[in-house]
């Protein structure tokens, strides 16, 4: 059953399963941007079985509450809090999109705490043309509903069931309006490229071959600067956990 943990203001859902003694550091998994914990379903369901896993519903997001953030650091404040809470010192972070900028955060703040990191579909700068730049600064101006159906829709691979993507589209929405926007404002102004290069910890980059959100190159243009880090391209879109959850597993199982 989830719990929960009051931090400063809000209330944060977690979940801690699987064993505590004898099966290496725990899995921490952190999700993306108006998603929620669940979307690691997948991973919790095979990786509980052996090891130590914890993942949480973001400040804001999923069954949390609570708002006022205004910056990725303040989310990896959040993410620390539960972990000193639980009494976990190291740990492998996993982070999908926004939640990848959040691992590399504390990554960058806490390198002795972090044993491995996976990034998933995630980047340490967004870089856009000025096409697309306009673009998305003009998509903030149109209706929030639209603004969240685009954002999803645009974030699955070609092919994806329509019906399954409504489903993350009516999931998104639900996520309050302040908490939605000011984050969108944070990740477009995370830029930690040029410090990358101090992550020393084995990391391993997992990303949609389809992901136009955050694009294939601005992925790799990351892994050039990372002094020890594995490349794994997947046939998918942005939302890799849910569309390809089998290979994205293997993945992080070999890995880990």
């Amino acid at each position: 059953m989830p719990e929960q943990l009051e931090v400063d203001g809000a209330a944060l859902t977690y979940d801690d399963e699987g064993p505590r003694d004898g099966a290496g550091v725990p899995l921490v998994f952190v999700h993306g941007w108006t998603a929620n914990r669940h979307r690691w379903d997948h991973q919790m369901a095979h990786f509980a079985n052996t090891r130590r896993v914890i993942r949480l519903d973001l400040r804001g997001h999923g069954d949390s509450s609570g708002a006022g953030v205004r910056t990725i650091a303040e989310l990896a404040e959040d993410v620390l809090a539960l972990l000193d809470h639980l009494k976990v010192e190291r740990f492998v972070l996993v982070g999908h999109s926004m939640g990848g900028m959040i691992s590399q955060t504390i990554a960058l703040a806490h390198p002795e705490r972090v044993e491995r990191m996976v990034l998933v579909d995630s980047i340490s700068r967004m870089v856009y043309n000025r096409g697309r730049g306009l673009v998305m600064a003009a998509s903030t101006l149109v209706p929030f509903k639209l603004f969240v159906a685009a954002n999803i829709q645009r974030a699955f691979a070609p092919g994806y069931p329509r019906e399954e993507i409504r489903k993350y589209i009516r999931a998104s929405a639900d996520t309050p309006k302040e908490v939605v926007m000011t984050l969108y404002g944070a990740m477009r102004a995370f830029d930690v490229l040029d410090r990358v290069g101090e992550i020393r910890v084995p990391t391993l980059l997992v990303h949609g071959y389809h992901d136009i959100q955050l694009p294939v190159p601005q992925m790799l243009r990351m892994a050039k600067a990372y002094p020890d880090a594995v490349v794994r391209i997947i046939d998918a879109g942005h939302e890799l956990p849910v569309e390809k959850p089998a290979e994205l597993t293997e993945a992080l199982d070999r890995f880990v």
